[in-house]
């Protein structure tokens, strides 16, 4: 497993609890290639091989292309990758915990290099709103199903 950076200039976490369990909640984000089915900021996302650690995925979100590897596959309770955009480095870690009659969904990310720095508050505020959002998208469509 990848840590995020506790010391990149972009670090940002959520949480939320979802009326589902574990395997519902990971079976719907492990799923990459349908991501555009209810993650509203993607366009575009397709898994290039199994489900396992270093295999790469592309996605587009919110305009922007994203090359991402999966460091972690750990069903149900963990899933993780790092990505490049833009010349910035991305870790992105979700951990699903069964609390008997939901699931706690916690979710962190880290994000470097010198556009991040450059851009610190307004990357900060633009991912944590995206990351607010897709844990509310997976809240609704965990439920709904």
């Amino acid at each position: 497993m990848i840590e995020v950076n506790s010391k990149a200039p972009i670090l940002i976490s959520g949480q939320i609890q979802i009326a589902a369990p574990p395997d519902k909640v990971w079976s719907i984000l492990s799923d990459i290639d349908n991501w555009n089915t209810w993650l509203k900021m993607v366009s575009h996302s397709k898994l290039n091989g199994p489900l396992e650690p270093n295999t790469t995925f592309d996605w587009k979100a919110g305009g922007t292309r994203i090359h991402s590897r999966l460091h972690t596959v750990l069903p149900p309770q963990f899933i993780g990758w790092t990505g490049k955009a833009m010349n910035m480095l991305a870790i992105h870690n979700w951990k699903f915990v069964d609390n008997g009659k939901h699931t706690e969904v916690f979710v962190e990310e880290s994000m470097e290099g010198w556009l991040a720095r450059l851009f610190k508050s307004l990357l900060k505020k633009s991912l944590g709103k995206d990351m607010q959002l897709s844990l509310e998208l997976l809240k609704e469509t965990c439920e709904k199903k």
